[in-house]
């Protein structure tokens, strides 16, 4: 309750909620909610204004830009959301082990980590693309091996600072069994700044789907994605420039209530991190 009061006090927090319950909300009933069929072409209906039919007006091929946006996000939020799951579960586990065995074991699994690390993100998620194709369930699995390394060096550092700590030593003294001690002792007192680095995945996961299918290598048409939304609006910015502004502004907003939620919990979970805002 203390913790969840702290959260209700930070304006951070509160600015992010505000947008992130009606992404959700979108994300959940964008199908119910959207006004029109979002693949439907209407080729006499091009670059329409914003009307009572079309609130955010249409595309190139006559298709309401609203429902295509209300869609849309779900690519984006499927891939973040369990890409980072996955990301998270593994990358944790792997850190844990690490930092707990340490020697061989330990450093065998951080220079596969490290390996990993040293590719662009955006290459390395490209090239996984080229060679396994382009979808939400490869775009999924790109996410998870891009930035499972980052939560293994953050759970491995924090498992060597508490590994030797009493508590843990304990333990180990009345007989718990490995797993035991990783899962309930170790994990519980780590997870913390695994929490911030969640929201931070989150973020990255969300720009990774919409840059790849700016580049047509993401959600494939005619299945809308914002990024992909923002790719083919660019040809037709002097056109109907509302048909650009209309996606960045949505991921725009969506990528910084969620950079928000991350130092909102930044702050709590780390009060000498604390700054105004």
């Amino acid at each position: 309750m203390k913790i969840l009061k702290s959260f209700m006090k930070s304006k951070k927090f509160m600015f992010s909620m505000v947008i992130l319950i009606p992404i959700i909300l979108m994300v959940i009933f964008g199908p119910i909610i959207a006004p029109n069929d979002p693949i439907e072409m209407n080729a006499a209906n091009t670059f329409a204004p914003s009307s009572s039919q079309y609130p955010l007006g249409t595309d190139e091929f006559g298709r309401c830009i609203l429902s295509r946006i209300l869609i849309g996000i779900r690519p984006s939020m499927v891939v973040a959301l369990v890409g980072t799951f996955f990301s998270f579960a593994f990358g944790s586990l792997l850190g844990i082990v690490a930092g707990y065995l340490g020697g061989k074991t330990g450093n065998g699994i951080m220079r596969i980590v490290d390996i990993i690390l040293c590719f662009p993100p955006i290459l390395l998620a490209m090239m996984v693309v080229c060679l396994w194709g382009a979808g939400v369930r490869n775009l999924t699995i790109v996410v998870a091996i891009l930035y499972m390394p980052h939560f293994t060096r953050i759970s491995y550092s924090s498992t060597l600072k508490v590994r030797n700590m009493e508590y843990v030593e304990n333990e180990i003294s009345i007989g718990a069994d490995i797993f035991h001690v990783l899962t309930k002792t170790i994990f519980p007192n780590i997870f913390s700044p695994l929490i911030i680095q969640i929201s931070l995945t989150i973020t990255n996961a969300i720009l990774i789907e919409s840059g790849l299918s700016f580049l047509g290598l993401g959600v494939q048409p005619p299945q809308p994605s914002w990024g992909q939304m923002i790719g083919d609006a660019r040809a037709f910015l002097t056109v109907s420039p509302m048909y650009t502004i209309w996606p960045s502004l949505f991921l725009s907003l969506t990528i910084l209530a969620t950079n928000l939620m991350g130092d909102a919990m930044r702050d709590v979970l780390d009060p000498k991190l604390k700054d105004s805002f």
